[in-house]
């Protein structure tokens, strides 16, 4: 049987401002990318979605992105290899911390927003985000953009690469995201998404912005978690991921401890 992994962006709320439903959300996805404090979420709202996540028996990946609270993780940073290198070993560490405090631990690492969309192109980045891994722990797997600079240098240097699609997000005829300043970057109707997500599973494939068919293999899949409607989003993709016989799981294994 086929096996679909589904991701979330969580942990995004800051103080009295709350983006998304994180309770909602950890009820249906597999794996939760959770913020580390750069880009979003400080440390009580981290605390209760990794408790949330434990409880539910999802995966806790590190969402490690530049530091821009203003910007939400999503202006480029043209910051120093060694520089990024040490923020992404603080935002692994602070996470796996509030994570280990909740019964879990952090099972992944996955870059956000502009950081994410730099690394596919951006060597040195991506290779100071691999090196990060490697020194904080090599056994972690690293999920992104198939074809991406980052996947190549974490595959090169002994880590497990797990290859990622977006549901809710327009591609281009190249195969990267269509930025999000452009018109239709977001998708929102469930059905649609959902029956774009069970095209991906079985045959591969995406259509990109222009009616180009791509292939992509994907081991996971991701839901915007501050994107409009994300919850009915998800709960349609999950439904018609089961609907059509495919099984919902996470890529990683259960965390210390945990069945």
């Amino acid at each position: 049987m086929t096996r679909m992994d589904l991701n979330a962006d969580l942990g995004e709320s800051f103080g009295r401002w709350t983006l998304g439903d994180d309770a909602a959300m950890l009820a249906i996805v597999t794996s939760a990318n959770v913020a580390c404090g750069f880009h979003a979420g400080d440390p009580t709202v981290l605390l209760q979605c990794c408790e949330r996540a434990a409880a539910h028996d999802v995966r806790i990946g590190a969402q490690v992105g530049y530091r821009d609270l203003a910007g939400f993780g999503r202006r480029f940073i043209d910051v120093a290899p060694a520089d990024l290198e040490a923020d992404v070993l603080y935002q692994l560490g602070a996470l796996d911390g509030l994570a280990r405090a909740a019964d879990s631990r952090v099972s992944y690492l996955k870059p956000h927003g502009a950081l994410y969309n730099t690394v596919v192109h951006h060597r040195a980045q991506a290779a100071a985000v691999v090196a990060a891994v490697r020194r904080y722990d090599a056994s972690l797997p690293v999920l992104g953009l198939p074809g991406s600079a980052l996947l190549e240098l974490a595959d090169a240097a002994g880590l497990r690469t797990v290859r990622e699609a977006f549901a809710d997000r327009a591609y281009t005829p190249m195969g990267t995201l269509v930025p999000r300043a452009e018109p239709g970057a977001v998708l929102h109707d469930p059905d649609e998404i959902a029956r774009r997500v069970v095209g991906l599973a079985r045959d591969h494939t995406l259509t990109a912005v222009d009616g180009t068919v791509l292939t992509v293999d994907a081991d996971s899949v991701c839901v915007h978690g501050d994107s409009p409607g994300a919850v009915a989003i998800a709960t349609a993709v999950r439904t018609a991921l089961v609907a059509a016989g495919l099984a919902v799981a996470a890529f990683t294994q259960p965390a210390p401890g945990r069945s």
